[in-house]
């Protein structure tokens, strides 16, 4: 007989329902990821005790952890579900909604949050594309390295799911926009809007909200160095209160 995985899924059937334990049990096959195990039980959504059931709700887009919607909780630590292997986990395996955000159903999340963040600091480069401006001034390798791991950010949840100042009722942006703002100010047309940058992470839910637990850096998927940027601007921010003639 092939071994079977038993699957322990945190459900809730909507928005403010109470939340319940279903198992399942799932046949063992090769190179099996948690994604895999929840589209088996889509196709077959039958529980551990045999009973019909409805198919586990989460979400996935790309399943090569680039575009951070599979975000969950699984065996007590966030991460993608999609890099999540079965051979690498401990058995039974526990999978969970991200708790700092609204749950629309079983694993599936609302994610705005970590996008309202973004627009409220403004983390783009303001080009209004009216005319060409061509070619971009070049950047030292050393400078693009470090800039370029900033990008990878998937704005997937983890580091606010592992904040102890991050929930869905506090005004906390997060690490995630914070290292974003970093990365814009970096750039060579963003510096010539780095002290608005800067003040948009000055306010409330801002640089000054961050309790510095650092669990931020040890659960980013993509290892971002998020306590360097978040140090980075704190540092910032602190210059540009004395520069604004501002006292504590």
């Amino acid at each position: 007989m092939a071994e079977v995985i038993r699957l322990r899924v945190k459900r809730q059937d909507g928005p403010g329902a109470a939340p319940y334990w279903e198992e399942f049990d799932i046949k063992y096959r090769a190179n099996l990821n948690v994604i895999a195990m929840l589209q088996d039980i889509q196709q077959n959504p039958v529980n551990a005790k045999g009973q019909k059931t409805t198919p586990v709700v989460w979400g996935c887009n790309c399943l090569e952890e680039i575009c951070g919607e599979c975000a969950m909780v699984i065996n007590g630590t966030p991460r993608q579900a999609c890099s999540a292997l079965v051979d690498k986990l401990t058995k039974p395996i526990t999978v969970e909604p991200l708790s700092k955000f609204t749950i629309i159903r079983d694993l599936y999340i609302d994610r705005a949050k970590l996008f309202n963040a973004l627009k409220k600091v403004n983390a783009w480069i303001p080009i209004d594309g009216t005319y060409d401006l061509g070619q971009g001034p070049k950047q030292p390798p050393a400078k693009a390295d470090w800039m370029y791991k900033l990008s990878q950010c998937m704005t997937c949840g983890c580091c606010a799911e592992s904040c102890p100042n991050y929930s869905d009722k506090s005004d906390f942006i997060g690490p995630a926009a914070i290292s974003q703002v970093r990365l814009f100010m970096n750039h060579p047309t963003g510096q010539l809007h780095r002290d608005e940058l800067v003040d948009n992470i000055m306010g409330n839910g801002g640089i000054a909200d961050c309790g510095k637990s650092q669990n931020c850096v040890r659960v980013c998927p993509k290892e971002i160095p998020l306590t360097t940027s978040l140090a980075d601007m704190n540092r910032e921010a602190l210059k540009r209160w004395f520069s604004r003639g501002l006292r504590f």
